[in-house]
C-alpha cells in the first residue's frame, strides 16, 4: 500500500503580523455554539494547538490539530509503547523535502469524545516538533478531523468538534468555499485539503490556492510552482540574526491578499531556499496558517469556511 499525503513535519519558523481587516464577526459566545462541548487546548508558542487523544481506549496522549495534514501521525515512540505493528509504506511530502514512512491502522482514535474507527495513522519521527514541546505524541490530522464541524477560537482558546452539523445554524458570515482538487482521483476519502482561493496584489488577478494550516503559525509559498514564480524571484533571505530552521527560508515582499470579498493587508510570505530534487510539484501554491485569524469555523459537510480576523 502506497499514498502520497502532504505532511510538514517542521519547527515554528517566524511570527507574522497581519493588518486587522473588518469580516462578519462569528457568533462571539466563550463556549460552542448549539450546546456543543467545547475542548480547552493548551497551546505551544501561541500557534500549535494540543489536545489530549485516545488510541485503541489507551491514553490521553497529546497530539496537535492540524487541519494542513492529510493523516494522522505519531511518534515511534508512541507506536512501540501500544505495540503497533507496521501494514505498509508512504510518501511523505514536505515544505522543501520527501520521505518514506510507516503505515498502520488503529481500532480507534478518540478526541473530544468523538471516535473514529479503524484509521490509518502514519508513523514518523517527530523529533522537530517534541524538541519545542517532548509532551507532544503526534498529530491529529484531516483523516479524523474532516469527519466533524470544526470551530477554532483562539480569542478565548477553545475548539469545538460537531457531528451533528448543529453549529452551522449558529454562526454567521462570509462562507468561503473550499476548492475542488485538481486530480480528484488521488485523493483519499476523508482526507480533503481544505483549500481556499485567494489573490495576492503582486500576481494580478491570477488564482492562488492556499491551504488552511493550524500546524504552523507562517504563511508559505512553495518554491517550484509556476504560479509563485514572479513573486519567489524577489524573496530575499533571512538575516544573519534568526534561526537556524528561519534561514533556510527566504521572505517574499509583502502582499496585499484578497479573500472572498476582504483584503488582508501587507502579508509576508516565506518560500524554502532549498528544495529536495524528488519532491513531487503540489497541487497548492501554499500555506495560510489559521493562527492569523481569531476564531475560524470549518464546515466539513458544507465545504466552506469562515474567518473572524484578530
Amino acid at each position: 500500500m502506497k499514498h502520497l499525503f502532504s505532511h510538514r513535519s517542521l519547527p515554528l519558523l517566524v511570527s507574522v503580523t497581519l493588518a486587522a481587516i473588518t469580516l462578519p464577526t462569528l457568533l462571539a459566545e466563550s463556549h460552542c455554539p448549539a450546546g456543543i462541548a467545547s475542548v480547552t487546548p493548551r497551546f505551544v508558542q501561541r500557534a500549535l494547538i494540543v489536545i489530549p487523544v485516545r488510541i485503541n481506549r489507551k491514553g490521553p496522549f497529546d497530539f496537535i490539530v492540524d487541519t494542513g495534514n492529510q493523516i494522522t501521525v505519531m511518534d515511534p515512540s508512541l507506536a512501540v509503547e501500544l505495540d503497533l505493528k507496521p501494514q505498509g509504506k508512504v510518501g511523505l511530502v514536505s515544505v522543501a523535502s520527501y520521505a518514506q514512512a510507516s503505515l498502520t491502522a488503529l481500532d480507534t482514535l478518540e478526541a473530544a469524545t468523538k471516535i473514529v474507527e479503524k484509521p490509518f495513522v502514519v508513523v514518523q519521527d517527530l523529533g522537530s516538533i517534541r524538541a519545542v514541546d517532548p509532551r507532544i505524541r503526534g498529530i491529529l490530522g484531516e483523516n479524523f478531523l474532516a469527519h466533524f464541524d470544526l470551530l477554532i477560537d483562539y480569542a478565548h482558546k477553545f475548539l469545538c468538534l460537531d457531528e451533528t452539523g448543529a453549529m452551522q445554524q449558529s454562526i454567521r458570515g462570509e462562507r468561503i468555499s473550499f476548492l475542488a482538487p485538481k486530480h480528484p482521483e488521488n485523493e483519499v476519502p476523508f482526507m480533503e485539503r481544505l483549500v481556499i482561493s485567494v489573490h495576492f496584489s503582486g500576481v494580478g488577478t491570477r488564482q492562488i490556492r492556499l491551504q488552511l494550516d493550524s500546524g504552523s503559525d507562517a504563511p508559505i509559498l512553495y518554491a517550484g510552482n509556476v504560479t509563485n514564480s514572479a513573486l519567489l524571484k524577489r524573496a530575499t533571505l533571512q538575516g544573519v540574526y534568526v534561526t537556524k530552521a528561519q534561514r533556510v527560508f527566504a521572505v517574499v515582499p509583502p502582499q496585499d491578499i484578497r479573500i472572498g470579498t476582504r483584503t488582508l493587508n501587507h502579508v509576508y510570505f516565506f518560500t524554502p531556499v532549498s528544495v529536495e530534487q524528488k519532491i513531487p510539484v503540489m497541487e497548492t501554491d501554499g500555506l495560510l496558517p489559521t493562527v492569523v485569524f481569531q476564531r475560524l469555523f470549518i464546515s466539513s459537510g458544507g465545504h466552506y469556511v469562515i474567518f473572524e480576523p484578530k
